[in-house]
């Protein structure tokens, strides 16, 4: 199979994961925003993650088990968030959250790797 095949469904899941995260916190910086009108606009924004991350994970199962995808995901969305949250938000990552972000790397790892 085309490198593609195994490529396009990543990049897919990392930008339905910049959507995904600005639907999840992109409101923090608008606190004297009503909830009402931030769950609007979250939902909004996240029908454009579906229609990103819906497809990804068709075509990532040709190439990808479920298990998989969905490792692949939370990894993606650790860094998505990581870099949203120090450079959207100015908050700083701590050591132990590099710690957690690369337990989860190993995750990946041993998820994707074959082991036969």
């Amino acid at each position: 199979m085309p490198v593609s095949t195994y490529i396009l469904p990543v990049l897919l899941l990392v930008a339905s994961n910049v959507f995904m995260t600005f639907a999840w916190y992109g409101h923090l910086k608008f606190k004297a925003t009503p909830l009402a009108l931030v769950i609007l606009a979250s939902w909004g924004i996240a029908f454009f993650e579906y229609c990103l991350q819906v497809p990804a994970n068709r075509m990532g199962h040709a190439v990808y088990t479920a298990p998989q995808l969905k490792i692949i995901q939370e990894a993606i969305t650790l860094l998505v968030f990581a870099a949203f949250s120090t450079l959207y938000l100015g908050e700083h990552l701590r050591w132990n959250d590099w710690v957690a972000f690369a337990l989860v790397a190993a995750a990946v790892f041993f998820s994707v790797h074959d082991w036969r």
